[in-house]
């Protein structure tokens, strides 16, 4: 396929969903496995692992700074080097479009005393990154980024860091595991204080790992020491799962099993919000004692109604917000979010991107800067652009399984970076959705 060829989804309505799914591995728990593996002492097997871009991405930045990484069908072996066993790389590691990945290894990287430069693709190289640059040079890291403050990030070789106590200025996840990763190498503590929960995947992983790490609820402190290697079985992404979650709460006569999801209780909030809104969604527990819960979600179509998302979980729920706001165009009355101003900052302005969609389809909707308030309706067919960005292709692609004809999504070869099996875990449940090439 020639850089100017595109992928086109064209979605049509379905009839009900049925069967029993297993979603692909959690892409945020995948990205911690294979960089707690790769900084550990002794080998590291990850099951489960997601096999998508963004994974790939990580794995290939390890590999240019030395780190034996084997793979087979169903696991990856990682030769974990220690906290001081990287090398330095050839050239300019490259992150692709994986925000997470290049941010949290910011931080790590911001430690080693060689130099290192990041990049990304075109979508990758806009997005912010001075909230990971200001506090790290805090801590003493000698590193720059464009006047944009956007990538590469230039990172000069610096034999200590300096723990410090930070208050996060934003609920970030990625900004939040990139100071503990930098924690981890720094001289004393590095304490960090969050007003909104985010996802503890990392806080979660450093523990399994074996780090000197104290998780309070007011704070979290880490301490230098090294990493043990460990054998990591990945869940199944929620944010994945959340695309089918909506699909059969939407979509008459649906009855659907999604096995094996992690329901980590800093991100499952989009369960909340759709039972909020009247969604037939039961949880059974099948692994609470490892590193992350584990569940069959099972879920039945039910009419829904509009409600305002409560404040306190937008940060949870960050990256399930596209297709929930799908739902909130099914929904009788409306649909209020507010406080997401993180939306602004993806792999699209995800806000803007939701609303031009959902009007082109004939949903009203008003929208502010940190947020939107979407009316339900009925969806008619249609063309709408995801703009590069794969949670809002694969939301818009949910939304044709009851719309009034079939929607085309232009440019959705990025579903790549985290679900490279949608298409195929859709058509086996009854959802109707085919690619179409087409030349830039």
């Amino acid at each position: 396929m020639s850089s100017s060829t595109f992928i086109d989804y064209l979605s049509s309505p379905s009839g009900s969903l049925c069967g029993s799914i297993n979603i692909p591995g959690d892409k945020s728990i995948s990205h911690r496995a294979v960089i707690m593996g790769s900084i550990a002492i002794g080998i590291t097997q990850i099951k489960g692992l997601l096999k998508s871009a963004d994974i790939v991405s990580t794995v290939n930045v390890f590999r240019d700074m030395g780190v034996c990484i084997e793979e087979s069908s169903d696991e990856m072996i990682i030769h974990g080097v220690g906290l001081h066993g990287l090398k330095e790389p050839a050239n300019a590691l490259d992150f692709g479009n994986s925000g997470t990945s290049v941010r949290i290894l910011g931080g790590l990287l911001s430690t080693q005393k060689f130099d290192a430069t990041l990049i990304g693709d075109d979508s990758l190289s806009q997005r912010p990154m001075r909230r990971i640059i200001d506090p790290l040079i805090e801590m003493g890291a000698t590193l720059n980024c464009s006047t944009q403050h956007t990538l590469p990030i230039h990172i000069k070789g610096s034999n200590s860091l300096n723990g410090i106590a930070y208050h996060l200025p934003v609920a970030s996840a990625q900004l939040k595991s990139c100071l503990l990763l930098a924690g981890l190498y720094a001289k004393g503590k590095t304490r960090i204080i969050e007003d909104s929960v985010t996802r503890d995947h990392t806080e979660r992983m450093l523990i399994e790992f074996g780090a000197n790490i104290d998780v309070k609820k007011e704070y979290i402190e880490i301490q230098s020491g090294e990493l043990s290697a460990r054998k990591i079985q990945i869940p199944g992404d929620i944010s994945s799962a959340a695309f089918f979650l909506v699909a059969a709460s939407i979509c008459p006569g649906s009855n659907l099993v999604l096995k094996n999801v992690g329901i980590n209780p800093t991100r499952d909030a989009v369960i909340e919000i759709l039972r909020r809104m009247g969604a037939n969604i039961e949880v059974k527990m099948i692994n609470d004692t490892g590193i992350e819960s584990i569940a069959d979600i099972h879920v039945q179509y039910s009419s829904l109604v509009g409600i305002k998302i409560p404040e306190e979980l937008v940060p949870i729920a960050i990256d399930e917000l596209p297709v929930i706001m799908i739902a909130a165009a099914f929904a009788k009355g409306d649909t209020e979010l507010v406080n997401a101003t993180e939306l602004r900052v993806k792999e699209s302005d995800r806000i803007e991107a939701i609303a031009v969609g959902l009007k082109s389809l004939g949903i009203q909707v008003i929208t502010r800067d940190d947020g939107m308030m979407v009316t339900g309706g009925k969806l008619n067919g249609g063309e709408v652009h995801s703009y590069g960005d794969h949670r809002i292709a694969m939301a818009f692609a949910i939304a044709a399984s009851n719309a009034g004809e079939t929607i085309k999504i232009l440019d959705c070869v990025n579903v790549n970076t985290s679900f490279p099996d949608f298409i195929e875990i859709s058509s086996s449940i009854g959802l109707n959705i085919r690619t179409q090439e087409r030349n830039g």
